[in-house]
């Protein structure tokens, strides 16, 4: 059975043990006023692989972490599926061989019709 958290009119806070079921509105136990129940968030704390490390670990890793951020900021690069960015140069070289395969062509196209046409 879950715990419930009441509050009453004269401000008297008591817990209380109770089905899922039960009224939200109960008589205080101490005073015998109207009393609510509160909802409380419970507590969450993240932990494990695939979560940040925060510093409620405790742990002497992040402290030292912590002090080395005050240098430089570690970054990351990550590429997968991402296509280098050509440099100027490198495009203007493949474009020039392009044209040499095409004028190849074209030429072989030329010497093979005059070849046809005799």
């Amino acid at each position: 059975m879950p715990r419930y958290d009441y509050r009453c009119q004269a401000g008297h806070v008591y817990e209380k043990q109770e089905p899922f079921g039960s009224p939200a509105e109960q008589p205080c136990q101490k005073c015998g006023k109207p009393a609510l129940r509160v909802l409380v968030a419970p507590p969450l704390v993240f932990k494990g692989g695939g979560f940040y490390k925060t510093a409620s670990r405790g742990d002497s890793r992040i402290a030292a972490q912590q002090a080395s951020s005050d240098a430089e900021p570690e970054t990351k690069s990550y590429d997968a599926g991402i296509e280098p960015v050509e440099q100027p140069a490198a495009a203007e070289a493949k474009g020039k061989r392009a044209e040499k395969v095409e004028q190849g062509a074209k030429a072989d196209v030329k010497a093979s019709s005059k070849k046809a046409d005799s």
